[in-house]
């Protein structure tokens, strides 16, 4: 079953390209596909023979390399559309904030950020050559994306008249926080998740991915070993264990065995 607004790609943007490169590397065996000038110096990641995400310079502007870094180093998630110029109408329609209008990558798609109502920065992926993921589920690759929310009724609206979700929420009470997956079961693609509660004041709502650790613990002590962080856990669930974590220059994401490992 296909399921619309799907996640299709991801890309860190960084301040220390190298020094991320050398990270992830070590972490995960990825491979980094450097594109050269005429694509700003972006990197084409792949584990295996499959390609996963990208990774770019925040020193680099359309105009050459800049002394500070343009936005903050992190993780951006990217969601398939149809039609990019109807959905960054459709965001603008229900509250969003256009932040990097639609732009032509070559003959492999368009692509285009916007600003959620919550606050949450997602990308938009539309394909020509190019469809995004090429997953296996194997470890170092993601296994599940998802959206922490500090609004999540505006978040679920966005969503889902924007991208095309169709919303099947999980089953809540006794204060725990709201849920839901685009797609139900099997065909669930990404989440939702009510977090105005547990993210501290100060934190904006954001998008962030599971990758798959072959050893949780282990993977933990490799991360601090290359100079990363333990943000949070590690701790058991009902999906795997699991750790919130950050590389040296601070992009987050989370990493995880995952039960369901492919």
């Amino acid at each position: 079953m296909t399921v619309s607004g799907r996640p299709t790609w991801m890309d860190l943007g960084t301040h220390d390209l190298e020094g991320a490169k050398a990270f992830y590397t070590e972490l995960f065996g990825w491979e980094f596909v450097d594109q050269g000038d005429d694509f700003g110096g972006y990197n084409m990641i792949k584990k295996g023979e499959n390609f996963i995400g990208g990774a770019m310079s925040s020193l680099m502007t359309p105009e050459g390399p800049a002394e500070e870094p343009q936005y903050p180093t992190s993780w951006t998630i990217y969601l398939d559309v149809a039609d990019i110029d109807v959905a960054l109408e459709k965001a603008a329609a229900k509250g969003g904030t256009v932040m990097v209008p639609a732009m032509q990558v070559g003959d492999s798609g368009k692509m285009a950020l916007v600003q959620a109502p919550d606050g949450a920065v997602i990308g938009m992926w539309q394909r020509l050559d190019f469809a995004g993921f090429e997953l296996d589920l194997s470890v170092g690759t993601p296994v599940w994306i998802e959206t922490l929310s500090k609004d999540y009724d505006a978040a679920a609206d966005f969503y889902t008249e924007v991208f095309g979700w169709t919303l099947a929420e999980m089953p809540s009470g006794n204060g725990q926080p709201r849920y839901a997956t685009n797609g139900e079961g099997n065909d669930a693609q990404c989440g939702i998740c009510e977090a105005n509660t547990f993210l501290p004041e100060q934190a904006p709502s954001y998008w962030r991915m599971y990758l798959q650790a072959d050893d949780v613990d282990a993977t933990l002590e490799r991360i601090i070993a290359l100079g990363g962080s333990i943000l949070d856990g590690p701790m058991d669930s009902p999906f795997g264990r699991l750790a919130t974590v950050a590389d040296p220059q601070g992009a987050v994401f989370q990493v995880i065995h995952s039960v369901h490992e492919g």
